[in-house]
């Protein structure tokens, strides 16, 4: 209004001015001014006409601060500022104003640019088209075809052929809503993250440039230049670039898979932390690894795992287990401990082994397992208990020390060392050193035929004892048997070598030389402590009776440790 009436001022004096000149000069220049007046006149309204309402610049909502020309008050109306376009246009019937060409607008310290638009005053909005940018600050750059923006609750919604940009990290989708106010931009329709180390795809996902936290869902896929994570449901840093696995996940790379659904993997490092009982496998699937929580390094292949912990080889049929544990993937190294056991399925039977602690290492073609300290194990047709225990594929070897003991059937066989022959994981012989002893229950009440000796060798055939050989220092009792079951009486022999032919459970055959002391006693003289060697002992309520009995401790009673013999050859150990 104030610049009409500045256009009214200024026609009055016009028109005074010609009213002189119409006194000085002729009809005709007279009537030549009044029209010139005339056109003047309808062109100053014209342009006032076209002219829109004046768009206030927007306001900040802080405190003003000296030197500050755009502080306003809070609580200040926040109006889209128009800075720039070529050409303003106004349609009959049509809220928007209506502009073309190097559109800028401005908003809460963001500048948005386009190549036309729709200006909505009433609703505090605007509808961009063609070449859409948005520049917040220095760091967030989006771009795409078209974009509505709403200047009241900040929300930008961007369609087809978007490309959001923050440093390093670049999101694509054709459907993005950025809330400003939140600084978190969405979409819905799919979409891809790209950084310098990843690409993540999925159909939803959200990015927020504060915290540079991306949560991605339905359909995600990370690819990396090593490996490919498939989720359902993925949260990822592009500073950290760690990866928070929300949901069911599989992790492929040319060294193995992992199946996981909680947990987080770092993409540069590969270290990862994966939980509720995970599984890692090697890449032709024979080696498995699963535990309640699990620390993996792809890079090394070494596994950690905490509760739990499953460890099988089918391709060797073994299986550890124990609530800790450690699995390199790579040199097929791993140990178990707490409640730890070793399960072999090679053979016909089940060899089940526990041991405080236990330690497996491969290489190519063969593999060993050692156990250490209160050792227990059960197959079928031998049990045993020791204090350590190692078993080498390489010879097909089982080395036992630390007051080992063997039961087969009903035999008993203890020293100070035994050493286990298997041929296609049946016992093919047994080497007893030191102290050894063998004790047969023959069944009837308290009757036990034994045999003791410096060393000694068992034969097997079929999982049963058929020949016994004894070098050094052989003592022996057995019970002399007629062929219709009746005990004649009980033999003890001396010499300084021994063996002995089994069959059915029954001595049948007594070979001693080069000397020989042997003395039968009948069964009605025999005096008690004529019934037994001197070192005699009956362990059998040490056997372990099943898979689950493994785990018993191995403690003996009183009266057997004290009967325990010293060693009486020094011999070089064996360290297992």
């Amino acid at each position: 209004m104030e610049e009409m009436r500045i256009q009214i001022f200024r026609l009055v004096k016009v028109k005074k001015f010609f009213s002189v000149a119409m006194k000085k000069q002729s009809y005709k220049y007279l009537k030549q001014s009044t029209l010139l007046l005339s056109v003047l006149f309808v062109f100053i309204f014209s342009v006032h006409a076209q002219q829109p309402d004046s768009i206030t610049a927007p306001r900040q909502v802080k405190p003003a601060v000296a030197g500050d020309s755009n502080a306003v008050d809070e609580g200040a109306e926040r109006i889209i500022e128009l800075r720039q376009a070529d050409l303003w246009s106004k349609r009959a019937g049509f809220d928007a104003e209506i502009l073309t060409g190097n559109v800028i607008f401005f908003h809460e310290g963001a500048y948005m640019y386009c190549d036309s638009a729709y200006l909505f005053q009433q609703t505090n909005s605007f509808e961009a088209f063609s070449n859409v940018s948005m520049e917040q600050g220095d760091t967030i750059f989006v771009y795409g075809d078209y974009l509505f923006y709403d200047g009241n609750t900040r929300l930008a919604r961007l369609r087809d052929n978007i490309r959001m940009e923050d440093k390093n990290t670049t999101l694509f989708t054709d459907s993005l809503d950025y809330d400003r106010i939140a600084n978190l931009g969405y979409y819905f329709e799919g979409g891809m993250l790209v950084d310098e180390e990843n690409e993540l795809t999925s159909f939803w996902g959200q990015y927020a440039p504060d915290t540079k936290e991306a949560l991605f869902s339905d359909s995600v896929k990370l690819v990396n230049e090593d490996y490919i994570i498939y989720a359902d449901t993925l949260k990822y840093n592009t500073e950290t670039k760690i990866a928070d696995i929300l949901g069911p996940s599989r992790i492929v790379s040319d060294s193995g898979y992992i199946h996981t659904q909680n947990g987080w993997y770092n993409t540069v490092t590969e270290d990862s932390r994966l939980l509720d009982r995970s599984q890692v496998y090697s890449n032709d699937g024979s080696k498995v690894l699963i535990g309640d929580t699990i620390f993996y390094n792809r890079i090394s292949g070494e596994g950690e795992v905490f509760g739990n912990m499953y460890l099988e080889d089918s391709e060797r049929k073994g299986i550890i287990r124990g609530n800790y544990g450690f699995y390199n993937e790579k040199t097929e190294y791993g140990f178990a401990t707490d409640s730890a056991f070793a399960i072999d399925y090679s053979g016909q039977d089940s060899l089940f082994l526990h041991g405080d602690t236990l330690v497996m290492s491969t290489d190519s073609t063969f593999r060993d397992i050692k156990a250490y300290y209160n050792v227990r194990f059960y197959r079928a047709d031998i049990q045993g208990i020791c204090d350590s225990i190692h078993y080498s594929s390489r010879d097909s070897m089982i080395y036992m020390v630390g007051h080992p003991v063997v039961w087969n059937e009903n035999n008993q066989i203890s020293g100070f060392q035994i050493n286990v022959h298997l041929n296609d994981s049946t016992i093919e012989k047994a080497i007893v050193k030191d102290n050894a002893l063998a004790v047969q229950d023959r069944g009837e009440g308290d009757q036990f035929n034994q045999l003791s000796g410096r060393d000694m060798t068992a034969y097997f055939r079929d999982g049963e004892i058929y020949h016994v050989l004894v070098e050094g220092n052989a003592e022996s009792l057995y019970y002399l048997v007629e062929e219709d079951k009746t005990i004649i009486g009980l033999n003890r022999t001396e010499s300084p070598y021994l063996s002995i032919d089994i069959a059915d459970e029954q001595i049948k055959r007594l070979k001693v030389w080069p000397s020989t002391k042997a003395v039968t006693t009948p069964l009605p003289q025999l005096q008690p402590e004529q019934k037994r060697l001197e070192r005699f002992v009956w362990l059998d309520y040490l056997r372990p009776t099943g898979p689950d009995d493994i785990f018993r401790s191995n403690e003996r009673k009183t009266e057997d440790v004290d009967n325990e013999p010293v060693r009486r050859f020094e011999r070089e150990d064996i360290t297992l």
